[in-house]
């Protein structure tokens, strides 16, 4: 059990990370079939297993998802990004237990669906998943650059938006289909965000840089 227990109504800080560093999101399927499990699993009481949901036709799957979307939600999604050997969640807890609850879902599932897929038998992540408790708006804002800028700190992308796995193109208004529910907790104009988050690229790269070697 986790020394403090995760509080309804407060925001946290997600990190959980892949073994030994292993990527565990090689291909562009591997990262959409992540989103949309996101998606899912963020409503109380999913029908069934997403696998099984997956396996319907769309029509069924679109009749599903729209009496799942009528039903309580155990999480928000504030921001993300899919890295290739990790996963950064900004979440709102909404229900008892619902952080663990949506990250036990969420992993599992991807678990067995990699498993089956790539033909091998085991755990994927880190042990539990990593926890912050986001205190102030001033940190939550600068958790969100910190989020939007993984991709070009590893070297995935020249500008956060070229990365179609995070928030950030949510961030700026530029996404067609929106996952995130942000706009309660931040009051953000898409101009003053992307110059907020594009003025510490160069930076935060080369920190990431510097722990790498520091770390060899």
């Amino acid at each position: 059990m986790r020394k403090e227990p995760l509080v309804t109504g407060l925001l946290y800080h997600i990190c959980t990370k892949s073994i030994a560093g292993y990527k565990i999101f090689k291909f562009n399927e591997d990262y959409l079939r992540m989103l949309v499990m996101m998606k899912y699993y963020a409503y109380k009481e999913p029908p069934m297993k997403f696998s099984a949901y997956q396996k319907l036709e769309e029509r069924r799957r679109c009749e599903i998802f729209q009496k799942l979307i009528n039903k309580e939600r155990i999480v928000e999604i504030l921001a993300y990004c899919i890295m290739p050997t990790h996963l950064h969640l900004i979440l709102s807890q909404l229900k008892k237990d619902g952080i663990s609850l949506y990250m036990k879902n969420l992993l599992n599932s991807y678990t067995r669906y990699f498993n089956t897929k790539n033909k091998r038998k085991g755990p994927l992540w880190q042990g539990r998943f990593k926890s912050v408790l986001i205190k102030t708006d001033e940190q939550l804002l600068h958790l969100t650059r910190y989020i939007h800028l993984n991709p070009t700190s590893d070297n995935l992308g020249e500008r956060p938006e070229d990365w179609p796995y995070s928030s950030y193109n949510e961030y700026l208004n530029n996404s067609k289909e929106p996952l995130c529910s942000f706009s309660k907790y931040l009051n953000i104009d898409p101009k003053a965000y992307k110059t907020f988050v594009e003025t510490r690229k160069d930076y935060q790269k080369r920190l990431s840089e510097i722990k790498h070697l520091l770390l060899e």
